[in-house]
């Protein structure tokens, strides 16, 4: 379908592109930028007067729960939350059930996500079978069979020796290796150590958690050479260390979730169990030193940590409740928010969530490498259109994820959040779109 999107500014970060501008889209390519040759007809006008046109939303972490957990997101219901908050691309974990270990599974993924015409799906393959930390997956078959990495997700290696040869093998074929930097004996808390915690009787999860994993991990990444990929930061001194680890040359990147860069320990409140998240919401100066670091691009990508979690398992007390929140809906607002406050432009903001995302995934993402994340002429139309001056109240009955607890929601007003997504083309095709609304 050949489609104009007409009126709008055209904000490209990754070629400083902004501008007023028209985008013509035909058989899922972006055909002109800027002035549109007289004799395109296009068959679909999205006025984008008073908006934003940018490259899709690219999330590198976000749990669609299916399979094995389909009581808590279906794989439909969380594409289209993806849509709805413009997000084009989106890389999910393998702690599915099964676990994403054997490439039937990865494939059979993959194609339930390409018949939906969504959003792009690309999953992280186990880096050991079944998460167990003891035996190496075929990692050769699983990229074969679509994945773009390899990930422990939430469990740790706890053998040091099999970390190092997953990672020695992992850069012997130019794999990258996704963890999260967490001590698996001193992680097992429910809150950031620290005086909230203690007040309320809470175990804590002590910085050092992250920051003796981290030590662990650039030692190997020194003798391996292996590129690492660090999920979720959640503390000051990891910035340190990353901010040092890449001075130095190590093949290193980052994310940080919209949780830690808004919210401390603070908002926990009266043990509201919607701000029950792994990693933990720590001190106000670990999300200030988060914030800066993402500002000026010690931390690469800003992520929604998308994991949506069922009523019941969050209607218990506060170190009950099973961690997690939905964020695939939240993530560009949040990042919106996080732009003005650190007073930096809108092509600066956007690309922690669109071209640095991409960047960090690279050569695994095949043929879409040079235009994902972009907007380019013969590139992909994966395209986002936003008005940035419209805000909306995060309550959970406007969610489309199955998942309604979020630590932005509140049941009655909302959360006030900047920038309305008016659609969401993947691959040139409207995935979403919603109608023009005030405020």
């Amino acid at each position: 379908m050949k489609i104009l999107i007409k009126n709008g500014r055209v904000v490209d970060p990754a070629s400083g592109r902004d501008e007023r501008a028209d985008v013509a889209i035909a058989a899922g390519r972006i055909l002109q930028i800027g002035s549109v040759n007289p004799d395109f007809q296009a068959a679909r006008v999205i006025d984008a007067q008073g908006c934003i046109v940018a490259p899709g939303v690219v999330d590198l972490a976000a749990r669609l729960r299916e399979p094995g957990h389909e009581h808590e997101g279906m794989l439909e219901s969380e594409l289209n939350a993806a849509a709805a908050g413009g997000v084009t691309s989106l890389v999910c974990p393998p702690d599915t059930d099964p676990t994403l270990d054997e490439p039937g599974l990865v494939e059979m993924l993959k194609f339930r996500a390409r018949k939906l015409s969504l959003c792009r799906l690309f999953p992280l393959g186990a880096l050991t079978r079944g998460l167990g930390g003891t035996t190496l997956t075929e990692m050769v078959e699983l990229t074969e069979a679509g994945c773009v990495g390899f990930s422990q997700a939430e469990v740790a290696i706890t053998d040091t020796l099999v970390l190092q040869r997953a990672l020695m093998y992992a850069s012997t074929h130019g794999y990258t290796v996704w963890l999260r930097p967490q001590d698996p004996w001193l992680g097992k808390g429910v809150a950031a150590s620290g005086g909230v915690a203690t007040r309320m009787g809470l175990s804590g999860v002590p910085v050092m958690a992250e920051t003796i994993a981290l030590h662990t991990l650039f030692e190997l990444v020194r003798v391996t050479g292996a590129r690492v990929h660090l999920c979720r930061l959640s503390s000051a001194a990891g910035v340190a260390l990353l901010r040092a680890a890449k001075a130095e040359g190590l093949p290193v990147t980052a994310d940080v979730s919209i949780n830690s860069l808004h919210l401390t320990d603070v908002d926990i409140g009266y043990f509201n169990p919607a701000m029950r998240l792994n990693p933990p919401l720590r001190q106000g100066r670990d999300r200030d030193a988060l914030r800066a670091g993402l500002a000026d691009g010690t931390i690469d990508a800003l992520v929604s940590d998308h994991t949506p979690v069922e009523g019941d398992a969050k209607q218990v007390p506060f170190a009950e409740a099973e961690p997690g929140a939905t964020g695939l809906e939240l993530l560009l607002s949040l990042a919106l928010k996080w732009g003005t406050d650190e007073g930096l432009t809108m092509a600066q903001t956007l690309a922690r969530v669109t071209c640095e995302p991409v960047r960090v995934l690279g050569d695994s993402l095949g043929s879409l490498v040079h235009s994902a994340g972009r907007l380019v002429e013969g590139g992909v139309a994966d395209v986002c259109v936003f008005d940035p001056e419209a805000t909306w109240a995060v309550t959970p009955d406007v969610l489309r994820s199955q998942g309604k607890h979020t630590p932005f929601a509140f049941a009655d007003t909302g959360m006030a959040l900047p920038g309305r997504v008016r659609a969401t083309l993947v691959a040139g095709t409207v995935a979403h779109e919603a109608p023009r609304r005030a405020g």
